[in-house]
Parts: C-alpha cells; structure tokens; sequence
C-alpha cells in the first residue's frame, strides 16, 4: 500500500492535531486522559523540535558561508545583498502600514479599560528595555566568538560570522578552494539529514497542535475577540494578499504554484511558532520545490529567518495601537511614526522562536510611553496568534528568494 505524499501526511497531522486539541481542553484538568495525551504530546512534540534545532546552527553556517563564496565569485553579491535588504525593509514595512491603518479604523481595545485586566498585570513583571539599551544589546550580539555562538545557538551571531567568513574564503582566491568544496559537501550531508528528520513531521506536527490548542485560555481570548481579528485580518491579508501579488510582480508565479511548492513548510511554521526551527524545512521547500538557485536560498532564507520578521512586526504594530486603546491614550501621527520604525527595529531583533515578539514587544511600548506591563494581557492569546504570524514569516522568506533571484538575473552562480 502506498503511503501519502509527505505534504497530505503533514495536513493530516495538522488537522488530526487541532480536532484532538479541541476534545482535550474540553475535558476536566485532572482527567486521566487529558493528562496522559498531554504528556505524550509533550514528549513528541519536543522531540521534533529538538531535532530541527540540532540541524538548525550547521545548516545555517554552511548555507550562508557557501552561498556568498559561490554568488561573490561571479560578482553578484552587491546584487543579491541590495535586492534581499530593500525586499525585506519594503515587506515589513507595508505589514507596518497595514497594520496601523487597521488599527486606527478599527479601534481595537477602544471602550475597555486596563482595570479590566488588572489582576494579569499585578502578576506580570516587564523586563525594561529602553531604545538605546535595545540597539546597543543588539549591535553588541552581531559579534560573538563563532564557538560560543555555535555552541549557544546564536543564530543570529552564527549569520555574521558566516558571511564574514563567505567573504574571506573568496578574497582568498584558490588557496580556498578545498574549504569551500568541504562546506558544500556538509550542506548537502546536512540536507539528506534533513530529509530524515521530515519523516517524523507528521507525528511532530500532530503533537504540536494537540498541546498549543488544548492548553489555551479560552476565557481571555472571548474579551479580546476585537484585537485577535484585527490581527489575524491584517496578517492573513498580508499572507494571502500582498506577498502573493508581489510575488506575482517580479516573478509571474501563481499563488497556487506557491503555496503547493511551499506548503511542507508553511505547516511546520504554524506548528512550531518559530522561523528558526521551520528553517531546513523552509530550505528545503524553497530549492527541491519553488527551484531557487541553492547558493541564493542558502543566502537570503537564513538571513531572512533572522531579520525578516513580517508578522511580527504587523503585531507588535497592532499590539501598540490595541494597548494605548485600552489606556485611553490618542497616539497622534508622530508617535505612530515612531511605533513604525520601532516595531521595524524590534522584529529585526527579535530572535525566531516561540513569543519572541513579547520580549521586544517592551521596546516598542515604551517608546512612545505605553505601560510595558500591559503586554501581561497579551500573553494568554500570543502563543496562538504566534502561529499565524510566524507562517507569514516564513512566507516572507520564501517569497523573498524568489523575488531576489529573479532581480538577480538567470546566470548559473554555482561553482563548477
């Protein structure tokens, strides 16, 4: 008997997922059932995640380093650097834009009061993160020590030092060349593994939904019903509306032809709540299925796992907007301006995992002098609206290297 295609596999498990979720947080906390089914999917769930994240640092270093030496050598980085870092600023800040016009027209939060939720802020403790210590604490992270960054899993440190030393390798000509070959041959080692740890997708994808959908706080999320649609509209316009049509722009691919090349993916994103573990898969969906050029992928997807945070920072947008609502504060043109770049700088930083955007979430408040600890009242509902932003991050990643390597031109970059 022949199995499903991985891709109906995954979609199985992600239903199967959510209708199990649904069942469990209808039971009592104590039943038998619910904590045994719990515990399982604890178990299973970590385990994919985990071994995602074991890949996730080699995968990254090899990736960046040889697509750099690889498009250097046949003088395109300028070229890709440019069009990744104008598609990139240019996405979020249109998920910005989209974000704050939603937020003014509809007013999430508008009418409630923040007493309303006093009791989650009384037990939540912001950690303080003015602007300046914010950009500090972020320009002192792009240069670690590569082992303790490898070791650490700083994805972030690991990209700088991988492009420093893609550089490197190609100043250095032919005495290079053997190093390079061994890079590539890694990536393509790491990549089979990668195709191993898919295997178990389904089963860790199933685990995933089951836990995130049982253990939500049902109650919270019936008081902030407003908020949540404003997000989950602005996000899925974004999604399914302005990525598609920029993608079909530069590149005259159909949404359709997209989402089938890109849904392995796109389910793993919204399942794992984070850009960085989805990242071998995302590599994965973007060479074998959308045929992106590996030296380009391997260069604009990690890096936009990184700095590319589309949905995150059309919610912390909208976050800010919902929450000077509920303090009855009229954020004037001037403020909004700054919760724009803000939100800009604080998505670049925030990491790519799970509820990464709280912690910067901090910066963007206080900036223009919200109350950090109102981001309390966010917490209940952000692991699920996590799921949805994180795929349209990925989205962004995915479209990004299309449209770059169709700005780039159709010369072969790879080495011979």
């Amino acid at each position: 008997m022949k199995l499903p295609s991985l891709n109906l596999q995954i979609l199985i498990g992600a239903i199967v997922g959510v209708v199990f979720g649904l069942y469990l947080g209808g039971l009592d906390a104590g039943a038998l059932t619910k904590i045994n089914s719990l515990y399982l999917a604890g178990i299973a769930s970590n385990l994919f995640v985990d071994m995602l994240k074991m890949i996730l640092i080699p995968l990254v270093f090899c990736s960046i380093a040889v697509g750099i030496a690889n498009l250097r050598q046949h003088q395109q980085i300028h070229r890709v650097w440019i069009a990744t870092l104008i598609f990139f600023v240019s996405s979020m800040a249109i998920a910005i834009a989209l974000a704050l016009i939603a937020g003014n027209y509809f007013k999430p939060g508008y009418g409630l009061h923040l007493t309303m939720f006093a009791d989650a802020m009384q037990s939540f403790e912001a950690k303080q993160m003015p602007l300046r210590e914010f950009v500090a604490q972020f320009l002192h992270g792009l240069f670690v020590n590569p082992f303790a960054a490898l070791s650490q899993g700083n994805v972030l440190a690991v990209v700088v030092f991988a492009l420093i030393l893609g550089i490197a390798l190609v100043l250095g000509g032919d005495r290079y060349k053997n190093i390079i070959n061994l890079l590539q041959e890694f990536l393509e080692l790491v990549m089979r593994i990668v195709g191993w740890v898919m295997y178990l997708a389904p089963i860790g994808i199933t685990a995933l939904l089951t836990k995130l959908i049982a253990t939500q706080d049902l109650a919270m999320l019936s008081s902030l019903v407003k908020f949540v649609m404003v997000v989950v509209g602005t996000t899925l316009l974004h999604g399914v509306v302005v990525l598609p049509l920029i993608l079909f722009m530069f590149t005259g691919k159909s949404p359709l032809w997209f989402w089938r090349g890109a849904r392995e993916a796109l389910v793993t994103a919204f399942a794992t709540s984070s850009s960085s573990a989805t990242l071998p898969v995302t590599l994965r969906c973007v060479t074998q299925h959308l045929h992106v050029k590996p030296e380009i992928a391997g260069f604009v997807v990690p890096l936009g796992a990184t700095i590319n945070m589309d949905g995150t920072a059309l919610y912390e947008a909208a976050a800010a907007l919902f929450i000077a609502n509920l303090a009855g504060i009229d954020l004037n043109l001037t403020q909004q301006l700054i919760v724009f770049f803000t939100a800009m700088i604080a998505a670049i930083g925030a990491p790519g995992i799970p509820s990464a955007g709280m912690v910067t979430m901090v910066m963007v408040l206080q900036s223009v002098g919200l109350p950090a600890e109102a981001i309390a009242i966010l917490l209940p509902i952000d692991r699920l609206l996590d799921t949805l932003r994180t795929t349209v991050n990925v989205q962004g990643d995915m479209v990004g290297s299309l449209v770059v390597q169709k700005l780039v031109g159709n010369t072969p970059l790879s080495i011979n």
